[in-house]
């Protein structure tokens, strides 16, 4: 049976989000960065971005912030900071019972570090562990932030979790939602684990991938697709430079590993929806792709069955692009 939280998250503006701050409840918090410097230091932890589903449909907005209450019951939640140095403890201070919300700063070092060590990290996949990437308004870049809603404090270089154990007869559950999958195309793979490449193998002959790309005149809103034992990996192409030869990635790729373009997807709202299970449409928490939102142009769109920030990538144990991630909390039978 899925537990509900006491309140449903929402939209709203930071005087108001300052008012639930203060009630003392545990919140994350998700808004552009100056939104988020109105906020008082309490029992939160945020991020930036711009992006949203919120309760009216999607939303672009640098005055609001969209705010979670978190289910907690288990005992006292504990916010931790993470440097490049301590991150591979990330897992091993999470709760025996319960699960840990993570935010990394877009294009930080933690950032790069989890993406490409985080699988291996101690205890990663013994448990729940889910978060997303903070960024910025395409149109208005400023530094992407993690924060430590407990002192106000705003982080570029370190990523912030929150600890949060459960009761004994609730547990956390963390899903995936990804509607993409590899197509019947060519079969492309790389010799290094990078987020910058060039030189790849195609069909099992050496090319260069953005000369591919162009060649074949390839929509780069279409992530490469790699299959993991029968689930859909994603990496999204951020750009793609063939007079450089070069095309950078939102993830990096892996040697040894087949990936594929994906299959188009006519359309993105009723993709999810149909692939949202019933646990999802419950969720506590739920996080979905920027790219998602904008190739889609989920603005002023209503959905059912998902909401919150639209993120620069998804944790969901490890680093994910172009999914829907959420998390519900069930009791045992």
């Amino acid at each position: 049976m899925t537990v509900g939280t006491a309140a449903k998250s929402c939209l709203m503006t930071p005087s108001e989000a300052a008012d639930r701050i203060r009630g003392g409840e545990w919140l994350a918090i998700a808004g552009d960065r100056e939104a988020l410097q109105d906020l008082p230091p309490g029992n939160w932890i945020g991020g930036s971005i711009p992006y949203f589903m919120g309760q009216d449909g999607g939303e672009t907005s640098r005055d609001k912030v969209h705010v979670t209450p978190l289910p907690v019951g288990g005992g006292a939640p504990t916010l931790r900071r993470y440097a490049v140095g301590d991150l591979h403890r990330l897992c091993l201070d999470g709760p025996t019972n319960g699960y840990t919300l993570l935010i990394l700063p877009a294009m930080s070092t933690v950032h790069e570090l989890f993406s490409r060590k985080g699988p291996e990290f101690e205890d990663m996949f013994l448990k729940p562990l889910l978060g997303w990437v903070a960024g910025f308004h395409l149109d208005h870049v400023l530094a992407p932030v993690a924060v430590d809603g407990t002192r106000a404090e705003f982080l570029e270089d370190m990523a912030v979790a929150l600890h949060v154990p459960l009761p004994e007869d609730q547990f956390a559950e963390i899903g995936i939602v990804n509607i993409f999958e590899q197509g019947d195309g060519d079969v492309i793979r790389f010799p290094d684990a990078s987020f910058e490449v060039g030189d790849c193998l195609i069909n099992g002959e050496p090319a260069n991938l953005a000369h591919y790309l162009r060649d074949q005149a390839v929509d780069t809103r279409l992530p490469l697709v790699a299959d993991y034992c029968g689930s859909s990996l994603n990496v999204s192409i951020k750009d793609s430079r063939p007079e450089e030869g070069a095309v950078s990635l939102y993830a990096p790729v892996f040697p040894d590993t087949d990936y594929r373009l994906a299959r188009p997807v006519d359309d993105y709202v009723s993709a999810f929806e149909q692939a949202l299970p019933p646990e999802g449409r419950h969720s506590a928490l739920s996080f979905n792709c920027v790219l998602n939102y904008l190739y889609s142009g989920l603005e002023g769109k209503q959905t059912e069955g998902f909401d919150g920030p639209m993120t620069f990538g998804e944790v969901a144990y490890q680093l994910l692009n172009q999914t829907m991630v959420y998390m519900a909390v069930r009791r045992l039978d």
